[in-house]
């Protein structure tokens, strides 16, 4: 939901970092391995219980996932690079709620599967639009520059990342935070399902 409001401050900026990273002869795929390790290090620091080095690993992540896109455009991108920079967020996004389910099961899993299962729904809506996006030529900027049709949604990549700072600094408030979200992405997800209906219905006779 903020995601667009947000991407005219923070690009300009990105875009200058990752000139000077460009610059240095570190590539796009390289920024989001290392943002890569630095999350999956963030759901090992939540599951062993150190939750202050997972917010501050999370924060890394989140960079480098910015950063990554701005070498890409410092340089060039390529399909392989956005292939890892989606598929490689969606990993993380699924292991910090695993994260949380492993350090505290009897309090925590249930929520953290309620909350995995609202990405799954959030996201194969997001990614089957994307797809269909493409065969028709359909293009957007809204989000910015993007390797895929973003559709936008209540639940996208800025509200996520303050979710899982926020369940960092307050552990003990995982599962009510887990739930709200949850049912946040549930809404986005229906939302965005109708959206592809509407965006693809009149072209239904010719599939």
């Amino acid at each position: 939901m903020f995601d667009a409001r947000i991407r005219p401050v923070i690009d300009p900026v990105l875009n200058r970092l990752g000139v000077l990273l460009a610059a240095t002869g570190i590539g796009a795929n390289g920024v989001t391995l290392i943002g890569f390790a630095l999350g999956i290090g963030a759901a090992i620091a939540i599951a062993t219980g150190h939750f202050l080095l997972g917010f501050v690993l999370i924060a890394l992540n989140r960079i480098a996932d910015g950063l990554d896109g701005a070498v890409a455009r410092a340089t060039r991108k390529t399909d392989l690079g956005g292939y890892l920079d989606i598929s490689l967020d969606f990993f993380f996004y699924g292991a910090i709620p695993l994260a949380f389910a492993i350090q505290d099961p009897a309090s925590n899993a249930l929520a953290a599967a309620a909350l995995r299962c609202s990405f799954y729904a959030n996201g194969s809506a997001f990614l089957a639009f994307a797809i269909m996006a493409e065969r028709r030529g359909l293009t957007t900027d809204h989000q910015g520059s993007k390797s895929l049709y973003y559709i936008g949604g209540l639940a996208e990549g800025t509200e996520t990342i303050v979710l899982f700072l926020l369940m960092a600094l307050l552990p003990g408030w995982f599962a009510v935070l887990a739930w709200g979200f949850a049912a946040v992405c549930f809404v986005s997800a229906g939302a965005r399902v109708l959206i592809g209906v509407k965006a693809l219905g009149h072209t239904s006779d010719n599939d």
